[in-house]
């Protein structure tokens, strides 16, 4: 390890320990991991660019009966997709035990199910890969926690033994199930904490030794092809007692420390943290000077879109959209409409007003959907999320399927028009429905938007002229667009324009090319006439001319360059 690394590492465990011998501890255990590793000494250089869009998938969305899935979904990114889309984000790819995925029993390992680590070699031949680390939590199945209850070293240490009698009424978590759950072990009753669920225990960053681990296994995932990691449920990773145990300092350093290890032993691969949280606190992952994650999921962003063409009026995303401001060209946002998760609703506090937010929650349950809760700690509860597709959150069965698809293409024009890389997710992107029946069978209100499709049955559906075509095919078609433009690109600058009500302007720039594009998005359903001076040039959707004026139909966009 260089010097210059070691005294990095030195500050960020002086800033999570905050005691000389657990520093000293910490720093020889990550030393010998890193032992392992090969540092790099030319910095990889690959910047954020126009050409980069994300795929969110499960590994086994699109299955058939003679293959892995693994190979099905290469098989189906070759023929349908190829290189309109550059990067797919895997979703938990490890053995597990429930949450479809998120209970993981074994980080460094491919579930069988799934396929083999060569085949997350080959897809990383044609694309950038990002891997998840669920490293808040692991399975009660793992040999970790198994090597906890049995007392062993060093599993002993690596999860939070608590007292059930302590006051826990300032925690924050998006579950209502117990915080602690009892097991029996080698020690006898033990409460260990539980954040999400009884099957999901939480690690202890305490831990010198649980430290040191993590940072071998997500240097393993470098190795392995990751060019970015999601560090999922991030924001619970410390835990305090008095506390909200949410976005402690500790977490940040943390954050850090894997930043400063990357810098070094993985150049190439970037920190991406997924935190459901209002949006204040979300972008407090930035850090400074590009110190901590590279790119923030962009919460608030589906429920007010959502909003936005739920109501058909575009003035409250305007104007977050106006306050948003990356810190420095190193990182950006991390855009999504929508996920294997569902439709969050706490990045809307401070945004939407509590009768704004129940505007989403009715429509949801009108359009077939549920609504999860959170705990307040007090007792009470609230909406956490909204768990339904985003094309059914956008329209009711009263509307027409051209209207809804409509609707639901102007939503991801405007994911793909915003400052950042878009994220869009392989139901989404297939124009996927409620899945009731996942559902249903289930009791999970998350599988109505998780359906496994048959890798036959969607290439038929791609190839008639069907609702799944017309939907893969248009965004299939305005990704090549947008990839031609450097004015979409993340380090491009964006400025909200203030057209009316019904439509959302927006102006990006790219300095360094010249190149410049107007975005009019019109999020009602009625037809707007547009008359601006600006607005010269070729409008990209439609291939057509624009001289000053303009007219959008309902739900119409535009990319006048």
């Amino acid at each position: 390890m260089n010097i210059e690394l070691e005294k990095k590492i030195q500050k960020r465990l002086r800033g999570i320990y905050g005691d000389s011998i657990k520093e000293e501890k910490a720093l020889a255990e990550i030393k010998g991991k890193l032992s392992q590793y090969h540092a790099e000494t030319k910095p990889y250089k690959r910047t954020f660019s126009e050409k980069d869009c994300i795929l969110i998938t499960y590994g086994d969305s699109i299955v058939d009966e003679k293959n892995s899935p693994l190979k099905v979904l290469r098989k189906f990114l070759d023929r349908f997709v190829q290189d309109a889309i550059n990067t797919v984000h895997i979703l938990p790819m490890y053995p597990y035990t429930s949450d479809d995925g998120f209970s993981v029993t074994d980080y460094r390992k491919i579930s069988t199910k799934l396929g083999e680590w060569k085949d997350i070699k080959k897809l990383a031949v044609s694309y950038h890969l990002m891997f998840d680390a669920v490293i808040n939590h692991v399975s009660k199945a793992s040999d970790w926690f198994k090597g906890y209850l049995e007392y062993k070293e060093p599993y002993k240490e690596f999860f939070i033994t608590s007292d059930p009698n302590a006051d826990y009424s300032k925690v924050i978590r998006p579950r209502t199930s117990p915080l602690l759950t009892a097991f029996d072990t080698a020690r006898g009753q033990k409460y260990v904490w539980t954040t999400f669920s009884e099957d999901q225990i939480d690690l202890n960053y305490q831990s010198t030794k649980l430290l040191a681990e993590i940072i071998d296994i997500l240097l393993l995932y470098a190795q392995k092809g990751a060019s970015y990691i999601r560090l999922d449920a991030i924001g619970f990773m410390w835990k305090e007692i008095g506390t909200s145990c949410m976005h402690l300092k500790q977490t940040h350093e943390i954050i850090k420390l894997f930043k400063d290890i990357f810098r070094v032993y993985a150049p190439g691969t970037k920190i991406v943290t997924e935190t459901n949280v209002p949006h204040e606190d979300n972008v407090s992952y930035f850090g400074e000077g590009g110190d901590e994650a590279d790119m923030v999921y962009q919460f608030p962003l589906p429920p007010l879109t959502l909003y936005t063409l739920l109501t058909g009026n575009a003035e409250i995303l305007s104007d977050w959209l106006e306050g948003l401001a990356v810190p420095d060209k190193q990182v950006t946002f991390f855009n999504f409409l929508s996920s294997h998760d569902g439709i969050g609703i706490r990045p809307t506090e401070g945004i939407l007003t509590d009768d704004q937010r129940q505007i989403l929650v009715n429509s949801t349950l009108k359009n077939g959907g549920a609504v999860s809760y959170k705990d307040n700690g007090d007792g009470t509860r609230s909406p956490y999320e909204l768990n339904i597709n985003y094309q059914d959150a956008l329209a009711g069965p009263d509307e027409s399927d051209a209207e809804r698809m409509k609707k639901f293409l102007a939503a991801e024009t405007i994911l793909l028009s915003l400052q950042g890389i878009p994220g869009i997710y392989i139901h989404s992107l297939l124009g996927s429905r409620n899945d009731y029946y996942g559902k249903s069978i289930s009791g999970i209100a998350r599988r109505i938007n998780r359906e496994k499709l048959d890798y036959g049955y969607i290439a038929e559906q791609l190839e008639k002229e069907t609702n799944r075509k017309i939907i893969f095919k248009e965004l299939i078609r305005r990704l090549k667009i947008r990839q031609k433009e450097s004015a979409f690109s993340p380090l491009a600058d964006q400025e909200v324009i203030r057209i009316c009500p019904q439509v959302l302007g927006l102006k990006r720039s790219n300095i360094k090319t010249g190149g410049k594009i107007y975005v009019l998005v019109n999020v009602s359903g009625e037809a707007i006439d547009i008359e601006n001076s600006e607005l010269y040039g070729i409008e990209l959707i439609s291939e057509k001319s624009v001289e000053g004026k303009i007219q959008l139909e309902p739900w119409d966009c535009a990319w006048i360059r």
